[in-house]
C-alpha cells in the first residue's frame, strides 16, 4: 500500500498538483484510478461544479445531478430516467455511490470500462438523449465562464489549452470517484457498535449469507460493496458479471424487448439475453423503484420476486407455477420465506443506508442558488 500511495503521489506531482486524499472507510480497499487521470483536489472540485451545472444540457434543464440526486444515494426516484428533452429512457438511473470500484458502468454494456468513457454517453448520446449538450456549446461555456476559466487552469496546470472535452470527462470522473459510502449502521455494527442495528437486521444478515436452501443473496451481492462487479488497486481487474434474474413475463412468454435485451444488445450471443449488472446494495432502501427498468416498486416485492425464483410463464404475478425462463441464472432458484424472515431480510437491507453520504457537503451542489 505504501508503494501504491507513493506511486500515486509521484504521478500527481508530475501533473503539477498534489494528490487528493481520498477518505476511505475502515476496511475499504484503495480504488483503482487510471494512471492518466490521478485524483487531485482541483480536478475533484472542478468535477463537482460540472456535475451540478444545468448548462451542461442542450436546453439548460438538466445536469448529471438531475438523474443522480444526493439525497437518493445518487439515483432519481424514477422507474426510468427522463432526459433533458423529455425522452423516457428504457432503464433506471443507477446509484453513483462507490462507483470508483466499478468494473461496468452501465446496466448491460461491458465495453465501457472507465468513468471517463462513461461520461461521454450522457453528454453526447442521442439514443435516447440524456443531456444532449452540443460539443461546441460545451467548449464555449468552459472557455467563457469565469468560474470555469479559473478552475480548468488549476485542475490542469501546464496545459496550453485545458478547455477540452477530455478534461471535462476527467474532472467528472474524479469527482464521482470520491463518492464513497461505508458508514451505514451495518458497518458500525461490524466495527464494534453492538447497538447499531436491531435484532431483526442481525437475523436478516444471517439469511442474506445463507447459501444452500437459503436466499444466497451474497452470491451476486457480496463483498464490501455488496456487488460482484468490483475493481480496486492491488487486485487484478476481472470482467463484469451480468445476470438474468427471470424478470420479464409479457403476454404469456418471456420477452426482452430492445433496448432492454440486456448483455445481448452488445454481444449478440443468445444466452446473454436478459442479463444485467448486479448493482451495489449499499443505500438500497433509498433507490426505489428497483431492477434495471424500475419494474418492482418496493424492497418487499424484490424479496418476493427472488423467493419465487423469478417470474414464470403463464403468470403475470411475482409468484406462481409455470415454465421457467430458460435463460434465467441458476442462482435465481427460489427459497422458502416466512413472514418473519421476509421482515428480517428487509431490516438487514435497510441497515445498509448511510445517511452520511446523502448529507455530506463535499458532494452537494457548489453553485450559488440560482
Amino acid at each position: 500500500m505504501r508503494n501504491l500511495a507513493l506511486g500515486a503521489w509521484l504521478v500527481a506531482a508530475a501533473w503539477g498538483a498534489p494528490p487528493y486524499q481520498l477518505a476511505l472507510p475502515r476496511g475499504f480497499p484503495k480504488p483503482s484510478v487510471p494512471p492518466g487521470n490521478p485524483l487531485t483536489a482541483e480536478k475533484v472540485r472542478l468535477g463537482r461544479y460540472l456535475f451540478y451545472d444545468k448548462r451542461m444540457s442542450v436546453n439548460g434543464t438538466s445536469s448529471c445531478a438531475t438523474c443522480h440526486r444526493q439525497e437518493l444515494a445518487f439515483t432519481d426516484g424514477r422507474a426510468q430516467a427522463v432526459g433533458a428533452t423529455g425522452q423516457t429512457h428504457p432503464r433506471s438511473s443507477m446509484s453513483l455511490v462507490n462507483v470508483a470500484y466499478g468494473v461496468a458502468f452501465n446496466w448491460s454494456n461491458p465495453n465501457v470500462q472507465t468513468l471517463e468513457e462513461q461520461a461521454l454517453t450522457p453528454m453526447f448520446g442521442t439514443g435516447p438523449v440524456e443531456l444532449g449538450v452540443v460539443r461546441q456549446d460545451l467548449l464555449r461555456l468552459i472557455r467563457s465562464d469565469p468560474t470555469y476559466r479559473a478552475l480548468f487552469r488549476l485542475a490542469f496546470p501546464g496545459q496550453a489549452n485545458p478547455y477540452r472535452v477530455a478534461n471535462v470527462t476527467k474532472a467528472l470522473a474524479s469527482f464521482e470517484r470520491t463518492i464513497v459510502s461505508g458508514g451505514a449502521p451495518y458497518d458500525r455494527f461490524h466495527l464494534g457498535d453492538a447497538g447499531a442495528i436491531g435484532e431483526a437486521a442481525k437475523r436478516g444478515e444471517i439469511l442474506f449469507f445463507l447459501d444452500y436452501g437459503g436466499p444466497s443473496c451474497f452470491r451476486c451481492h457480496g463483498g464490501f460493496n455488496f456487488s460482484d462487479a468490483v475493481d480496486y488497486a492491488g487486485k487484478a481487474r476481472r470482467p463484469a458479471e451480468f445476470h438474468n434474474t427471470g424478470l420479464y413475463n409479457v403476454a404469456g412468454q418471456f420477452s426482452y424487448p430492445m433496448p432492454n435485451a440486456g448483455l445481448y444488445e452488445h454481444t449478440k450471443n443468445p444466452p446473454d439475453v436478459g442479463k444485467f449488472k448486479a448493482p451495489t446494495l449499499r443505500n438500497i432502501a433509498l433507490t426505489a423503484p428497483y431492477m434495471h427498468d424500475g419494474s418492482i416498486a418496493t424492497l418487499g416485492e424484490v424479496v418476493d420476486h427472488y423467493a419465487a425464483g423469478g417470474r414464470t410463464i403463464g403468470h403475470g404475478a411475482l409468484a406462481g407455477v409455470g415454465r421457467e425462463n430458460p435463460g434465467k441464472d441458476p442462482l435465481i432458484h427460489g427459497f422458502p420465506m416466512t413472514p418473519q424472515n421476509h421482515a428480517d431480510l428487509i431490516a438487514f437491507l435497510e441497515s445498509l443506508t448511510d445517511d452520511g453520504v446523502t448529507h455530506d457537503p463535499r458532494f452537494a451542489d457548489p453553485w450559488p442558488r440560482r
